[in-house]
C-alpha cells in the first residue's frame, strides 16, 4: 500500500501536489490548535506569556510601547485590516463583483467562509471565555472573549479565501504561489498587531491563524470538489 502511495506522490502533477499540500495545512493546523488549546487549558504559558507581552513596553510607562512612534500608529492601521468592519466591507464588494461576472460557486465559497467562519469563532470565544490580558493597558478597544484571536481567524479565513480564489484565476504558478503568500502574510502581519497592542496573548493568536487556515482550505476543497462534480469532472 505504501509503495502505491509513494508511487502517486512520486509521479503527481501541480493539482495533485496542491491537494496533498491543503490536506497537509488542514491536519497541521488542526494539530497546532489542539496542541496550543491544551497549553491554555492548563495554563502552563501564562506566566511567560504575560511577561513576554509586559517587554513590549517601556520599562517606566506601560502605556507606550516598544519601538518608534509609527510602528504603534502602523499596528493600528494594520489590525483595523482584520477588524469586522473591513472584512464585511471587503467581503460585500467582492460578492458584488462576483455577482457581476455570474461567478456563483465563488459567491458560496467566500459567503461560506465569511458567515461559517464568524459563527465559528463566536462559538469557540463563548465556549473558552478567556480573559483579555490584563498585564498592560490595551492600545485597542476590545469587548469579546480573547480565545481564540477574531481578528486573527476571520482574516486568515477572508484573506486566504480571496487568495484562493485569485490563485484559481490566475494562469502563473508563480502569480499562483503570490496570492496565496500574500494572504498568510497579511494574516500574519495583522495577528502581530493584536499582540503588539497587548489585546491578546500570543497563544490567542496562534489559535486564530491555524483554526483560520484549516477552515478556509477546507471550504476551498469543498468547494472545489462541487465545482468538479457539477461540471462532471471525474478526473
Amino acid at each position: 500500500m505504501w509503495e502505491k502511495i509513494l508511487h502517486r506522490i512520486r509521479y503527481a502533477g501541480w493539482r495533485e501536489f496542491i491537494l496533498l499540500l491543503a490536506a497537509a495545512a488542514i491536519c497541521g493546523s488542526a494539530l497546532i490548535f489542539v496542541e496550543v488549546t491544551d497549553l491554555v487549558m492548563e495554563g502552563d504559558l501564562h506566566d511567560a506569556e504575560r511577561a513576554w507581552m509586559r517587554s513590549l513596553r517601556q520599562t517606566e510607562d506601560a502605556m507606550q510601547p516598544l519601538g518608534p512612534r509609527w510602528l504603534q500608529h502602523a499596528s493600528l492601521d494594520v489590525s483595523a485590516l482584520g477588524g469586522s468592519a473591513v472584512l464585511t466591507l471587503m467581503t460585500t464588494l467582492t460578492i458584488g463583483y462576483l455577482l457581476l461576472k455570474k461567478q456563483y460557486h465563488s459567491v458560496c465559497l467566500l459567503l461560506a467562509a465569511a458567515l461559517g467562519g464568524t459563527l465559528l469563532n463566536k462559538i469557540l470565544k463563548a465556549f473558552f471565555a478567556r480573559e483579555r490580558p490584563d498585564i498592560i493597558p490595551h492600545l485597542s478597544e476590545v469587548s469579546s472573549a480573547s480565545y481564540p484571536s477574531g481578528h486573527s481567524m476571520l482574516s486568515s479565513i477572508i484573506y486566504l479565501t480571496l487568495g484562493v480564489m485569485l490563485a484559481q484565476a490566475a494562469n502563473s504558478r508563480l502569480l499562483k504561489i503570490y496570492f496565496v503568500i500574500s494572504a498568510l502574510l497579511l494574516a500574519f502581519l495583522i495577528g502581530c498587531s493584536r499582540v503588539y497592542l497587548g489585546v491578546h496573548y500570543p497563544t490567542d493568536v496562534i489559535a486564530g491563524w491555524s483554526a483560520g487556515i484549516a477552515y478556509a482550505v477546507i471550504c476551498s476543497l469543498l468547494a472545489y470538489w462541487l465545482q468538479r462534480k457539477w461540471s462532471g469532472t471525474t478526473n
